[in-house]
């Protein structure tokens, strides 16, 4: 694969980006005679709500804490509380009421936490560092290691190198605090789950230089999948050391074990959205055997945060992870998802995988805050790099699980099943990414003029395409322009670049996915309140997707055409908060593919709506709360295109039915007591989050129950 480099209007980023750095060099001289500081604004700046749900400020769009209101660009923040509030026992669950998020489009999955952001599916990145690599050879996070959940939409590469066109999702990990405090967390619910968790943060001597934090959790719980298992274990450790006024330290610790199976059953379409001869499958059915299937990871990780002040306007960061992990994976499908001619049974075939995944990853960045007579600059140069090692060892045997009725299962019929030492052994992969970006937000006035460049190098050696090497140059531009109302407008361009290493199964090598966004919104925080208004409207071009079109073969899409607009609001007031959204997405391909020209994506809603409603009446019942959410996705279609063939139709595009979730929290606050009941799918409807064109389709989560005893110290 030979080097690409794109980038639209190069005359003026060249010409952006010089000017950029002379300005920093030019204030470096200013500083030191004029003392040049970044003015106070005039009025406070709220860093997050009152009752901690809502955030304004963000680490992701720009590495730095930049204000929401001042970004040019779309970006939806998590807290805490709101995590909490929610009753989310899993990433995706918290960001099911984010606008443009599709949570779930393939189902439960106890194996990731999977998301379609403006139609794309996102990387994860875990305190401004990529965590997940390869496929199915990492540990799912838990969200109670996490103070906020950031996720960024629209590319991201420029200062992330790594970052699809739809954007990322940035988990931000739990920091110690100098205030000792704590809590003990006891949770049970349906499907026999048992939990139990502690968090636990505090200075460590008299002056407050040394902080620690200690959380874990312990979880034995069963799922709606019959005889698949959610277990886990987690610590996590944390300690900051401000070593002197300008200079601390933070080392994050994580080791994690999960024991499970495979949740996700991949069903037929007949039997799910059309109609069978014995009846609807039911969602709870397991395809594989029981004992035998499991998906077990365990992780360790190290993480290494570093601030040091230079001077009054400029600071050093840098960021650096360790991560080793590994997974192993037996599970049984029918490939292809059909039945027999009895319209009972399926033909099961054995997939069985050993996985490990080795990563550091780093990033190093200097930050200036400085004027340049009337420009105010936020100038940030960094550079990042990724060294990672991924080895999975793969058996397929097609049809050798056997029959297996779906309508009344028998299990155990076959008793040669393999283990691991029939795993045949592959050589791992390995991949390096180095990249170097320069980012500087101005602002003149009221006007906020938001620029970026960055440049990558990537080398891979992969078994099926050998060495290659990659090398991208992507940029980032936008305007803002901030009232005084609090409203302010903003237009946007940006690019991604994605490698994708290795070829497919016929040996064709992978071609960077690559994308650019042109993209206009409002931002709105009124004045005296604590609302936050968000509206957007993208138009996404989307190159080279991959695509599995088999348990063999892979390929890549021509072009897709993703145009949207996208609503949230925020809303806080004394007794009651508000998180509504609203996303309309349309998406086209273009492609050579037989079939695929001209349709839409799949598990892409078209149309999708949500409000959650929290009320907490102080005033006549102190420590009462309440929680009620609606959620409304539209139809997705399997990804195909309508065929006709001399004006006969010869494939017809299938799409699945809209549906709406309603979830419940209810809960009491006493003294230092924190009792709370959270409901998902209350009315314990059996929906269909996707179906794909392969001949797949996936249940949605079933009515969830989990009862919680918190208490604080």
């Amino acid at each position: 694969m030979g080097p690409t480099s794109k980038l639209k209007y190069p005359v003026l980023f060249t010409a952006m980006s010089l000017a950029l750095s002379a300005s920093a060099l030019v204030s470096a001289e200013e500083a030191e005679s004029k003392q040049v500081k970044v003015e106070e604004p005039e009025m406070e700046v709220m860093t997050i709500s009152a009752r901690g749900l809502i955030s304004y400020v963000s680490a992701s769009a720009a590495k730095s804490n930049m204000p929401i209101i001042e970004t040019p660009s779309s970006i939806s923040i998590l807290t805490e509380k709101r995590i909490s509030d929610l009753g989310a026992e899993n990433i995706q669950d918290a960001i099911g009421y984010v606008a443009g998020v599709y949570n779930g489009p393939y189902g439960v999955d106890t194996r990731g936490d999977w998301a379609q952001i403006r139609a794309v599916s996102p990387l994860q990145y875990q305190d401004g560092l990529q965590m997940m690599f390869g496929n199915y050879n990492n540990v799912r996070t838990n969200p109670y290691m996490l103070q906020q959940i950031e996720i960024l939409k629209g590319p991201s590469s420029v200062l992330y190198g790594q970052g699809s066109t739809g954007g990322i999702i940035n988990m931000v990990t739990k920091r110690p605090q100098a205030e000792h405090k704590g809590e003990i967390w006891a949770q049970s619910g349906n499907y026999d789950r048992q939990q139990l968790a502690a968090d636990v943060t505090g200075s460590m001597n008299e002056d407050e230089s040394v902080l620690y934090r200690l959380t874990g959790l312990y979880r034995d719980s069963g799922t709606q999948t019959d005889y698949v298992d959610d277990d886990s274990y987690i610590i996590a450790p944390a300690i900051t050391w401000y070593a002197t006024d300008t200079t601390k330290l933070t080392l994050l610790a994580n080791l994690q074990k999960n024991k499970s199976g495979s949740s996700t059953q991949f069903f037929p379409h007949v039997g799910t959205l059309l109609p069978a001869p014995n009846g609807q499958i039911p969602s709870e059915r397991f395809i594989s055997e029981p004992g035998w299937d499991k998906y077990d990871t365990e992780q360790r990780s190290v993480t290494f945060l570093l601030e040091q002040e230079l001077n009054d306007y400029m600071s050093l960061y840098w960021s650096s992870r360790y991560v080793d992990s590994e997974s192993s994976y037996h599970t049984m499908y029918a490939w292809p998802p059909k039945f027999e001619d009895d319209n009972r049974s399926i033909l099961r075939s054995i997939l069985m995988t050993d996985s490990t995944a080795e990563a550091l990853t780093s990033d190093l960045r200097l930050q200036a805050e400085f004027d340049t007579g009337s420009l105010e600059h936020n100038l940030t140069f960094g550079i990042d790099y990724q060294d990672v090692d991924t080895d999975t060892d793969r058996l397929y045997l097609e049809g050798a699980g056997g029959m297996l009725d779906l309508y009344d299962p028998v299990y155990g019929m076959i008793t040669d099943l393999p283990t691991d030492a029939d795993i045949p052994d592959t050589p791992g992969e390995n991949n390096k990414q180095l990249g170097i970006y320069l980012q500087d937000s101005i602002k003149f006035g009221k006007l906020i003029v938001s620029g970026a460049l960055r440049h990558d190098w990537v080398e891979a050696n992969t078994v099926s395409a050998g060495k290659q090497k990659e090398t991208a140059t992507t940029g980032r531009l936008g305007l803002l322009y901030s009232f005084d109302s609090g409203i302010a407008p903003y237009v946007s361009y940006s690019q991604s670049f994605q490698p994708i290493y290795g070829s497919n199964e016929v040996g064709t090598p992978f071609k960077p996915q690559e994308g650019e966004q042109y993209e206009v919104g409002v931002k709105y925080q009124p004045v005296g309140t604590e609302h936050l208004f968000t509206a957007s409207m993208f138009d996404i071009t989307d190159k080279n997707r991959k695509q599995p079109v088999g348990p063999n073969l892979t390929m890549q899409l021509g072009e897709v055409k993703i145009k949207g607009l996208e609503l949230e609001a925020q809303l806080e007031w004394d007794e009651v908060d508000v998180y509504a959204s609203y996303a309309y997405t349309d998406s086209e391909q273009h492609s050579t593919i037989p079939g695929l020209d001209g349709a839409k994506l799949s598990a892409v809603p078209e149309n999708m709506l949500s409000t959650w409603v929290t009320y907490r009446p102080e005033a006549f019942l102190p420590g009462f709360k309440a929680g009620l959410g609606f959620r409304y996705v539209g139809e997705t279609s399997d990804g195909s295109a309508d065929v006709f063939v001399h004006g006969y139709q010869v494939h017809k595009a299938l799409n699945t039915e809209s549906y709406h979730i309603v979830d419940l929290m209810i809960g009491y606050e006493f003294n230092d007591f924190d009792l709370s009941l959270n409901v998902d799918n209350l009315e314990d409807k059996t929906v269909i989050t996707s179906c794909l064109v392969r001949g797949d389709c996936f249940y949605g989560q079933r009515r969830t129950i989990t009862a919680n005893v918190k208490y604080k110290f």
